[in-house]
């Protein structure tokens, strides 16, 4: 029986610990936990191309297919916070392979539902079983290393992070040139069923030891204590606001660059790639700086004043070249808000670090799952230039008191 050590002085992974020729290689494991990296950003960005199509397919309003993006964000929100504890008590595989099999029946659900309701639901589902996916990627990596092979494996589920993004909503536009909307549902459901294959084989990495003997959901206590503290909370809000920033682009892009600017579903695709390298610059940008406090403040300030920018050439329907810079500079600056505020916030709170990131990262789906049917309501250009306005500057708002609650901080110590 061959044993493989993670790092840990006296700690061995049980994802590791079988005969030599059960074992999940290094390799298989990177692999298995890209693709659950990946899962939730395909889950939400692949169908957008399909949009406005969908529109017409459910005889329906642009908001009210919106509401997808929305329930599937709030199932991302949720899902995270009742993944996470339930696979601390009942280790990561049976949570995984039951999110799998959870996501294979709502997707099944969205393909075949008959009008924009039931649809509805069924996204709600999805983002719930997604969320599997996002939490126990992240656990497993946990459990199996440790010290520099730790910092590896989340590199690479960051890289994987900031591609799929990217990647999906091409693939769907692609798609879209030979199929309907329901075909980019099939293709979900085959990486669902692929995925779910893969991790049969996968073994549980949290021994039976390092489980939690209390009840999964007392561990939800842990939640309300940070919810009322200033500081950590002013940082988790100042991210949420700037993905309401991020999130009101995404949800109002297809109507944006599809109907209004003409653009066939691909060039919509790649207009959507291109702002997401924007996003990944800003977020590569803040390891330039020394001072988080600084990055924040620059951050949030550039992105209030771009998305005032942006706002105006959507507020008098500007040539596209118009409204892509600037959305392109305003998606720089929000970039660097996302990891200055993870830092700081999670700094604040490091007695806490687990619970802290459940909370930051449900706060940031719920707050874009409330921003996406807003800006359908009425003339969709002027409904996103007035939510991006709105969420920026609140964000800078957060960013000014959480600097004069630190100053305070600072002169009584």
């Amino acid at each position: 029986m061959k044993l493989w050590k993670t790092g840990k002085s006296e700690e061995l992974c049980a994802v590791i610990l079988f005969k030599e020729d059960m074992q999940n290689s290094k390799t298989f494991l990177l692999i298995v936990l890209g693709i659950l990296a990946a899962f939730g950003p395909f889950v939400t960005d692949m169908y957008l191309p399909g949009l406005p199509f969908m529109t017409s397919y459910f005889k329906t309003t642009a908001s009210m297919v919106q509401l997808g993006i929305t329930t599937a964000m709030l199932g991302l929100a949720f899902g995270q916070i009742i993944v996470g504890p339930l696979s601390d008590k009942y280790g990561r595989r049976t949570p995984l392979l039951f999110s799998l099999w959870l996501f294979f029946f709502a997707t099944i659900g969205c393909i075949f539902s008959w009008n924009a309701e039931v649809f509805i639901v069924f996204r709600f589902i999805q983002g719930i079983a997604g969320a599997g996916g996002i939490v126990i990627s992240r656990s497993v990596a946990t459990d199996c290393y440790s010290g520099k092979e730790l910092a590896k494996a989340f590199a690479m589920i960051s890289a994987v992070n900031g591609l799929a993004p990217i990647i999906a909503p091409i693939v769907g536009g692609v798609m879209l040139k030979f199929t309907s909307w329901q075909g980019i549902f099939f293709a979900l459901l085959l990486l669902g069923i692929v995925l779910l294959l893969l991790c049969y084989r996968l073994k549980e990495s949290l021994p039976r030891e390092n489980r939690i003997v209390t009840s999964a959901f007392s561990s939800f206590r842990a939640f309300l204590p940070l919810l009322v503290k200033r500081k950590f909370m002013g940082y988790v809000w100042v991210q949420s606001l700037i993905l309401g920033v991020i999130f009101a682009y995404i949800s109002s892009s297809p109507f944006i660059l599809q109907e209004h600017y003409q653009l066939s579903p691909l060039l919509y695709s790649f207009c959507f790639a291109g702002n997401a390298i924007a996003l990944i610059m800003g977020t590569t940008w803040a390891g330039y700086f020394r001072s988080m406090q600084k990055g924040i403040w620059i951050g949030a300030g550039g992105s209030s004043l771009l998305s005032v920018i942006t706002a105006l050439t959507l507020w008098y329907e500007m040539p596209i070249l118009y409204f892509e810079t600037a959305l392109f500079f305003t998606l720089i600056f929000s970039g660097l808000v996302l990891p200055t505020s993870t830092t700081l916030a999670l700094d604040a709170e490091r007695q806490k670090a687990g619970t802290a990131s459940a909370v930051l990262g449900a706060a940031g789906f719920l707050v874009g799952g409330i921003v996406s049917p807003l800006v359908g309501l009425g003339n969709i250009l002027h409904s996103t230039a007035i939510v991006m306005i709105i969420c920026s500057f609140l964000a800078l708002g957060f960013v000014f008191t959480n600097s004069k609650v630190r100053k305070l901080n600072l002169q009584q110590v």
